[in-house]
């Protein structure tokens, strides 16, 4: 589990650099950065969510709003001796993580794109019903009275009808864009470990 992710101390030798790009982790050990009850081989596993959300989130506020590099601040003398490899399994752990991430936000969008069609041909079926109902029974010309009262609500029942595609459309596709090219940027991002004296 995810003991603390903080920033690293700011010092000379490890400055924060928000306007260059990169986001600084300090961690006690690598496990941290991943999910425990994930069973995958250590390079499928997912992000222990912490450290996922502290990533997404530090990557929102960067300046460029373009993440170019993960420094992973590793207390050294609480780890042990990594192999030699370790920063490529890493950086290939992320790099996969964020991919999956990616890939799933694009499927959310296919899946919204296609509820929001079948949702507009519903709408405006019941909208095209409604309005053949209000012809047919001559209350559009209705003037005033409880006919004009129910044309009124009728319409007003029709147009409700076309909210949600409407909202779909509008306003709900364009947060996963905004998630799936984040998690693209991530996906390529360098990530490079500094071992803390």
């Amino acid at each position: 589990m995810l003991a603390s992710i903080n920033e690293p101390p700011r010092s000379s030798s490890s400055p924060l650099s928000p306007d260059r790009g990169i986001i600084e982790m300090h961690l006690h050990t690598l496990g941290q950065l991943f999910d425990t009850l994930d069973p995958s081989p250590f390079r499928e596993r997912d992000l222990d969510p912490k450290a996922d959300e502290f990533i997404v989130e530090s990557a929102r506020e960067l300046c460029s709003g373009r993440p170019r590099e993960i420094v992973l601040h590793l207390d050294q003398a609480l780890n042990d001796p990594a192999p030699a490899d370790a920063q490529r399994i890493v950086s290939d752990a992320i790099r996969t993580h964020f991919a999956r991430r990616s890939e799933l936000a694009r499927r959310q969008l296919r899946l919204l794109m296609r509820r929001g069609m079948i949702s507009l041909a519903i709408g405006l079926a019941f909208l095209v019903v409604i309005f053949v109902i209000v012809q047919a029974t001559g209350l559009a010309s209705a003037e005033s009275g409880a006919p004009t009262l129910v044309r009124e609500s009728m319409i007003i029942v029709g147009w409700v009808a076309m909210w949600r595609p409407l909202d779909i459309f509008l306003y709900e596709w364009w947060p996963i864009v905004g998630e799936r090219r984040l998690h693209d940027r991530l996906s390529q991002v360098k990530v490079r470990i500094h071992h803390v004296k």
